[in-house]
């Protein structure tokens, strides 16, 4: 769990042990990543702003810092990218959006803060949709540049998948999080809604929204995502609680084997045979390990109510964006303002009440089973850059607050990744990552 990753490159907690022992200078680490960044941006297109020499400053200053023996953060020297609705101070933050052009934050987002003190490096700002809803950026997807690589978080999944950087954060207000994740083949975790302050980070949606993360495994995933857990007087979503072990969860063994509750979510006969077979193949693997658990009805209308708040909020949120000059948006944040616009309050105020019944519904089913496991999106990236691809399996997720996972586990007929969703029960993040964790290695373990 700790050492190499399948593809041969070093994990997330390997890079963290060397920079920390001396045996590895986040000078050297950095250069690396800027070659690779400079040799694949121009066909990948993942970043929004990169200054090579803004990196390899707060390297050489990390370095200094190591060798002068004073005391390290948790995440000295890794690169982090930013999705570039996460306000960076004196860094342009622009939001994918045409009417923030040249804006630039006089502070940073709590997380940013995070970063800083516990010794990251923070490498850029990541390409993401406008005003991180659906219309697309500039991004490809790495695999093959012809698909796209999902949405909003798109730039942050690209630039992990295509070794650009270790770590990235995005959000996900939908399935910004976990479809790219799916799509670029990577890990991207969504925590339990609150987990994570968004303090200096876009407001859509404040009933959904949530900070999540990149990386190429579940540990890795932990041990940034460790880092920005708090609290903040600034966002009311959050509360005061003990700091989680995140990264000793996932880098520990579960008590006993992992329970799979396999569901067959809203749109389940609609994704593609070849998603349906790697499923099957899966649970056949998994045998006593994994059952099928039915998903109650009332689930039937999740997605609708999600969306209903969705874009009610985001209508009132973007209004100043509208205001300004609703011709200056991409016409698929157009459309969903004006259909915000004619959300009744009380069809908004029934939905806001419906997470507390779903959430009594999956109370009742995590006492079966560790996760729950279902599909990230309907089957692999779709081709064209003109979508980011369908969230059906993502939003009800965001809706119930719960925490979730992509993990890249198939790879469809044409060569391009397929992810496996796990989701746990709220505020039980460092099960569900532990389980992540177990699952990858296990299935590393099955295809060696």
């Amino acid at each position: 769990m700790t050492g190499h990753g399948v593809d041969g490159t070093p994990s997330v907690t390997l890079l963290r042990d060397r920079l920390a022992s001396g045996a590895l200078d986040a000078l050297a680490l950095v250069d690396s990543y800027i070659k690779r960044i400079e040799a694949r941006e121009p066909q990948v297109g993942a970043w929004a702003w990169f200054d090579p020499e803004f990196a390899r400053a707060q390297a050489r200053t990390l370095d200094a810092h190591r060798r002068a023996g004073r005391p390290l953060g948790r995440l000295h020297g890794l690169p982090v990218a930013l999705k570039d609705v996460i306000d960076t101070q004196r860094i342009p933050t622009e939001n994918g959006c045409v009417q923030d052009a040249g804006r630039v934050p006089l502070r940073d987002a709590f997380v940013v803060e995070r970063l800083r003190k516990e010794g990251a490096i923070l490498m850029g700002k990541t390409v993401t949709t406008e005003l991180a809803f659906m219309q697309p950026g500039k991004t490809a997807n790495p695999h093959n540049l012809a698909h796209t690589p999902g949405g909003s978080s798109q730039g942050s999944a690209a630039a992990v998948a295509d070794g650009m950087v270790p770590l990235a954060i995005g959000t996900q207000t939908g399935g910004s999080v976990i479809r790219p994740a799916s799509f670029c083949g990577v890990t991207g975790y969504k925590p339990t809604f609150g987990a994570i302050p968004r303090r200096g980070v876009l407001t859509q949606s404040p009933s959904l929204d949530t900070i999540g993360v990149f990386a190429s495994d579940p540990a890795g995933a932990a041990l940034l995502a460790e880092v920005l857990f708090g609290q903040d007087d600034e966002d009311n979503a959050t509360t005061l609680c003990a700091a989680p072990a995140l990264h000793a969860a996932a880098t520990s063994a579960p008590p006993l084997p992992p329970v799979f509750g396999f569901i067959r979510p809203p749109g389940w006969e609609d994704a593609e045979p070849q998603l349906h077979d790697a499923f099957a193949e899966l649970l056949d693997a998994l045998g006593d390990q994994a059952f099928e658990l039915p998903l109650p009805a009332v689930f039937d209308t999740a997605a609708d109510q999600r969306k209903l708040i969705n874009l009610a909020e985001m209508s009132y949120h973007y209004y100043p964006y509208w205001h300004r000059g609703a011709d200056k948006l991409g016409p698929i944040t157009r459309d969903a303002i004006e259909q915000g616009n004619a959300v009744p309050a009380r069809d908004y105020l029934s939905a806001r009440d419906m997470p507390k019944v779903l959430n009594a519904a999956l109370d009742e089913m995590f006492t079966r089973c560790d996760v729950i496991l279902c599909p990230s999106a309907p089957g692999p990236a779709p081709k064209g850059l003109e979508t980011t691809g369908d969230p059906v399996f993502n939003g009800l997720w965001t809706f119930c607050g719960t925490p979730c996972i992509n993990l890249p586990l198939f790879t469809s007929t044409e060569g391009l990744p397929m992810g496996v969703q796990l989701v746990g029960a709220r505020h039980n993040d460092a099960r569900l990552l532990r389980t992540a964790q177990w699952l990858t290695d296990w299935a590393a373990g099955a295809s060696a």
